[in-house]
């Protein structure tokens, strides 16, 4: 659980709340239905007219792990990489296909198999660094998803405010009607531009994070793999995967 996230959407609405409470306004006044359908629903559309879907379901799925990442255990996997340099140095690579067999996480596994199956160091790092590259531009368009929501929420909630002024033109020979036009207006351009600096925009940049994060944890996996089937010294080897702790 990332508790720092939670900690700033809590912030976040306290500040917003907090501050139209001192200046005054009610809760209520911030709740308008219309607009919250306008800014949502055009932000929502116009980002599934630019996305492809299988971007979109990714970015849909991928949002959770804002508020619970996947912890990256450098420290244990490095202990692994040494324990299986180890065992490769007094039983032969082939010592490390049942440990390959059972490896969970996926990426460590296709790294494991190549080595086993004896493949080039320079084989086992192009493969692994091409799956890289793939994962990572991955995840990145899945952030790019929210940021493109955070750059057109603003502009619908324009729209939304342009409309509701139309509204209260059009009925300017009833007063009663005025209140609810206006309502829209600004709450309009309230949603657009709070919903894209308080939750699209971060969401995607917390996203960017986790996507170079990942990566980076992949590559250490690369470099401990290659290094066992280059055959170096496991002292060795936990050296050079210390530089990549932080």
């Amino acid at each position: 659980m990332d508790y720092l996230s939670i900690v700033g959407v809590i912030i976040a609405f306290a500040a917003i709340l907090g501050g139209n409470a001192l200046e005054g306004g009610h809760v209520s006044a911030l709740a308008n239905g219309p607009a919250l359908v306008i800014v949502f629903g055009g932000t929502v559309g116009a980002i599934m007219l630019q996305t492809p879907m299988g971007v979109f379901l990714h970015a849909l799925r991928s949002a959770g792990a804002v508020f619970m990442p996947p912890r990256q255990q450098l420290k244990p996997t490095i202990k692994k990489l040494v324990d299986w340099s180890n065992i490769a140095r007094k039983e032969g690579l082939l010592g490390l296909e049942e440990i390959a067999e059972k490896e969970p996480d996926l990426f460590i596994r296709k790294g494991m198999q190549l080595l086993v199956d004896g493949s080039e160091p320079e084989v086992i790092r192009n493969i692994l660094e091409v799956e890289i590259e793939t994962r990572e531009q991955h995840d990145l368009q899945a952030a790019r998803v929210f940021e493109g929501m955070g750059g057109y929420s603003p502009t619908i909630g324009i729209i939304g405010a342009v409309m509701g002024l139309i509204h209260v033109m059009q009925n300017l020979a009833d007063p009663s009607k005025l209140g609810s036009g206006i309502a829209t207006a600004f709450v309009a351009t309230i949603y657009g531009v709070g919903l894209a600096n308080l939750f699209l925009l971060p969401f995607g940049n917390k996203l960017k994070t986790l996507a170079i994060s990942r990566s980076h944890y992949r590559e250490m996996i690369t470099e401990g793999v290659v290094s066992i089937a280059e055959g170096e010294n496991p002292r060795n080897i936990e050296s050079k995967l210390q530089g990549y702790l932080i």
